[in-house]
């Protein structure tokens, strides 16, 4: 190694050999442990000594903890978590993991407590994070890292309570231009079902449950929950939350060898909700990103398969109705008989205020979100979350050290959340997709709907393998990013799995390019991972092509108009057509659409609607727009333009041509600490703002909010070589490191920005090469 490496020599109590972490020029640690047990211990351990404010507030948050830390205004957070908590049979939920996962987690656990005790007996420093809040870390169980199920809740509850929404004030009709389904689907108000009887706030617990932590200033309160805004956003994530992976055999490369990419989109933070890592021991050796508090990897490869994933939406989520007793509102209507509710009654800490307790109540299919007794009514959501198995990703300990794919498959079966597709590629040349689910069947209902939770409405789970799988495509690739996959001949009307997926331009543009591509390298894997075309741009300059202005329009729209029609639909940093393509697609061609076609009860329901059925009415208009559908299309367009012409000069002023949308687009990682610091630290503790290109229909993904502040795509990124493994490639913004002090905190922001990566070195030659430091550990007392 370099003599400029930095060594240290550390005793660590609970580890049983001797043991060594490397720790790369770019954060990367690389751990060499004597049994599979050691590394498991050396993951947790090296995870709370890099993240322990992040993983430690991921607990407590997710155990409903935060009141006994943080005080009284958490406490119905708090309930809200426990409300969705695994409380069934520990013995069933291990064995769902197959035959590693009670051993890794328990190992990873004892990692992350003997650092954590280190801590709090003042041999390694505590984080800033805890003194600025008047707080320490706590000590885990095995147990906590598989409860906590909130923090997975992905799928369309909310969709179901806005559509009821839109059934009562309109008809269901309407709701195409929210939500566009596929298959095609006519959807239906399941029989026994008033659509009007369901409260806007009926998912006051479940948005609680599923929100981060929001910290405030001392002299501030916790702000009051958005039932419309969470509602819309809900629906906004279906597109912006995603992923894309692809697998390349080994005719369709210019190496000889798979290719496998894989670019998960989630909300950006900082630090990176991501973290890679290295485990070695003489049994395992494994290499990616995973969530750092959890044990293993989920995304990466084990030097003889690599493996990625994406969102396959299956529908995983119901909210159910019920009929209560008007004798007793515990109980409700099931099968013609009154059923009692459980009932489960904790008590919460909370910080200088003594405790509160609080009752959470359940019904046969989920946690009761809301009772209405004045109407005897109660709602409840069922959900596979609860279900022994479901803890988010920690399925991966089961596939990630498989060798092949018939090991690999049989791991898949036993996957169960998020629903994924998983893509596949071996050093024998091989490569697949499949998709690990647990998958819900409904016999007499969509699941687009609330249901009566009378006996009528339940649920059978799909035979794993009914589910979709390809193995060595004859087209030689194979590609996801969450758009409707089912194949041809699944037979979706039997099994009714999900009819809500994001909009497919991110696919389009990816089989696009791969199709035109038989000699694929791993430059143009990493150039498509961060491609800006927008082929949702695309469509709109074909609507626009032939769109006259009205009579007196200014020299600026005649030029902001030139230019976009003459766009090749690239949403570049530094590209003027792409300001106003956006600002038409991100609300001004979708509201006035709505406006025009939607019944008026529905518009404020509907918003700007969805992207895809905008775009699918106006290059198809019908009888919704009216006795002249094609006029009224011009005058949509002509009316979705001006708008965003005006809002670009507001915005940037001068000439149409000098407009960047770099000049609005930033990408930012932000800490939720920042109302608690001084405003001298937080630039410390935030990274950005960074210009760039892309949106949420490009490749790239770069979600933005109502400031053009990039919030949610591809902080972690990763082009494999397979085989040839230390000539991979992965990127983790801003950094590695939770320590807002560290080099590593945001020292890989500008290279993501940028569409660059680093080495993701493997073997032990490549590690010593690029390391920068290095822990000698020794078992402790």
């Amino acid at each position: 190694m370099s003599s400029a490496v930095r060594w240290e020599q550390r005793e660590v109590p609970g580890l049983e050999d001797a043991a060594e972490i490397i720790i790369d020029q770019w954060g990367i640690s690389h751990i060499y442990a004597e049994s599979d047990r050691d590394a498991l211990f050396l993951q947790g351990y090296n995870a709370a000594s890099d993240r322990l404010w992040q993983i430690d507030l991921w607990r407590k948050r997710g155990l409903g903890l935060l009141s006994e830390n943080f005080g009284a205004s958490y406490v119905d957070q708090d309930r809200a978590a426990r409300m969705f908590l695994y409380r069934g049979d520990m013995d069933a939920e291990w064995a769902a993991y197959g035959p590693n996962g009670r051993t890794y987690a328990g190992a990873f656990v004892e990692g992350v407590n003997a650092y954590v005790q280190q801590v709090l007996d003042g041999e390694l420093p505590l984080p800033v994070e805890f003194e600025l809040t008047g707080t320490q870390p706590d000590l885990w169980s095995a147990e906590d890292a598989v409860r906590i199920r909130s923090h997975g809740l992905t799928r369309n509850a909310s969709s179901e309570v806005r559509r009821s929404q839109i059934a009562c004030a309109a008809d269901l009709e309407a709701d195409a231009l929210r939500s566009r389904l596929e298959p095609a689907w006519d959807p239906a108000i399941p029989e026994g079902l008033d659509p009007c009887v369901i409260p806007p706030d009926v998912l006051r617990d479940y948005q609680l449950a599923t929100q981060g932590v929001e910290f405030v200033a001392p002299e501030g309160d916790v702000a009051g929950l958005d039932y419309d805004q969470f509602l819309r956003a809900t629906q906004d994530n279906v597109d912006r939350i995603g992923s894309n992976n692809w697998t390349i055999a080994p005719e369709r490369t210019s190496t000889g060898r798979p290719i496998l990419a894989n670019d998960p989109h989630r909300a950006h933070g900082a630090p990176s909700l991501r973290y890679i890592v290295h485990l070695n021991s003489p049994d395992m050796s494994v290499i990616g990103a995973g969530e750092p508090a959890l044990p293993g990897i989920s995304i990466g490869h084990n030097g003889t398969i690599a493996f990625g994933l994406t969102i396959f939406a299956v529908d995983q989520e119901d909210v159910y109705v019920y009929e209560l007793n008007p004798e007793n509102p515990n109980q409700y209507r099931y099968n013609g008989e009154w059923e009692d509710m459980e009932e489960a009654t904790e008590t919460i800490a909370v910080r200088d205020g003594g405790s509160q307790d609080v009752t959470m109540l359940y019904t046969r299919h989920g946690p009761v979100l809301q009772v209405d007794e004045e109407n005897n009514r109660a709602f409840a959501i069922r959900t596979v979350w609860l279900e022994p198995g479901t803890s988010a990703y920690f399925g991966s300990v089961d596939y990630m050290t498989a060798q092949n794919w018939d090991e690999f498959s049989t791991a898949i079966e036993r996957f169960s959340t998020p629903s994924e597709n998983q893509v596949y590629a071996d050093t024998d040349g091989n490569i697949g997709w499949i998709v690990g689910a647990m998958t819900p069947t409904r016999e007499n209902w969509d699941g687009l709907m609330p249901v009566p939770g009378d006996g009528t409405y339940e649920w059978d789970f799909l035979d794993r393998q009914e589910l979709p799988a390809s193995y060595n495509p004859e087209k030689g690739w194979f590609a996801t990013a969450n758009e409707m996959n089912l194949p041809d001949d699944f037979d979706y009307e039997r099994w009714r799995i999900g009819f809500e997926w994001s909009d497919p331009s991110r696919y389009q543009r990816i089989e696009e390019v791969l199709t035109e591509n038989d000699s694929v390298t791993l430059a143009d894997a990493m150039a498509l991972q961060n491609d800006d075309v927008s082929m949702l741009g695309r469509r709109l300059v074909q609507l626009v092509a032939d769109i006259e202005l009205v009579d007196g329009a200014d020299s600026t729209a005649q030029a902001a108009l030139a230019l976009l029609q003459d766009w090749d639909g690239a949403v570049e940093v530094d590209s003027a057509p792409a300001v106003v393509s956006e600002l038409m697609l991100r609300g001004h061609l979708g509201r006035a659409t709505v406006q025009r076609a939607a019944p008026a009860e529905a518009v404020s329901l509907i918003g700007n609607g969805s992207i895809s059925s905008v775009l699918a009415l106006l290059e198809n208009p019908d009888e919704r727009l009216g006795d002249d559908p094609e006029a009224a299309r011009g005058e949509i367009l002509q009316e979705a333009f001006s708008a965003a012409v005006e809002e670009a000069m507001s915005l940037l002023g001068g000439a149409p041509e000098d407009w960047q949308w770099g000049a609005l687009h930033k990408g930012y990682f932000k800490s939720n600490m920042v109302p608690l610091l001084h405003e001298r630290m937080v630039d410390q503790y935030n990274v950005g703002p960074i210009s760039m290109g892309g949106a949420s229909s490009t490749p790239r993904a770069a979600s933005y909010n109502a400031n053009f502040e990039v919030t949610s795509g591809a902080s972690f990124r990763m082009v494999l070589d397979v085989g040839n493994w230390d000539a991979s490639r992965a990127i983790n913004a801003p950094g590695q490191s939770g320590d807002p002090l560290s080099p590593h905190y945001r020292d890989l922001a500008p290279l993501w920005a940028a569409g660059e990566y680093i080495p993701l070195v493997y073997s032990r030659e490549a590690v010593e090469a690029n390391a920068a430091r290095v822990l000698e550990l020794s078992p402790g007392q």
